[in-house]
């Protein structure tokens, strides 16, 4: 008769087989995204989408349309925080499409980026109603 600890050995094998076996963790993120289809440098199709969810290899995201697996994708997704909390920031990620499911695609990251970009238009009012500066921002704190 074996143990319950031998059950217990045994029904944890079991688990990580059957489980989730991917090395990152993956992070629920819904985020706007924009994506383009790329082949031979060059923009096939493009379209908006949102993530599902994002690890450190690779991005789930819906494209609001079927695309087909095995081609270069570009993503622009619009990042949650900003830049000294004034610049607007988008993650840029250049991946292949790995599998795809109805209006769902799954990319293995190549390269990824944080880029700045174009203040909103809030921030572009604040500028103008100063006499054409941008609010200055808090002076970063020494590295030493």
């Amino acid at each position: 008769m074996e143990s319950t600890n031998g059950w217990a050995e045994q029904l944890k094998a079991m688990e990580g087989i059957a489980g989730d076996r991917r090395i990152d963790h993956r992070y629920d993120l819904k985020l706007e995204l924009r994506w383009k289809l790329i082949r031979r440098q060059r923009a096939l199709d493009s379209g908006t989408g949102t993530s599902v969810d994002l690890s450190s290899g690779g991005i789930l995201f819906d494209a609001g349309r079927p695309l087909p697996p095995g081609l270069n994708v570009e993503l622009s997704i619009f990042w949650p925080a900003l830049l000294r909390d004034t610049v607007p920031l988008q993650l840029m990620v250049f991946g292949r499409i790995l599998r795809t499911s109805g209006n769902c695609a799954a990319i293995r990251m190549v390269r990824h980026e944080f880029r700045t970009i174009a203040q909103l238009p809030e921030h572009r009012r604040a500028a103008t109603a100063q006499g054409g500066r941008t609010p200055s921002a808090p002076k970063p704190a020494p590295w030493y």
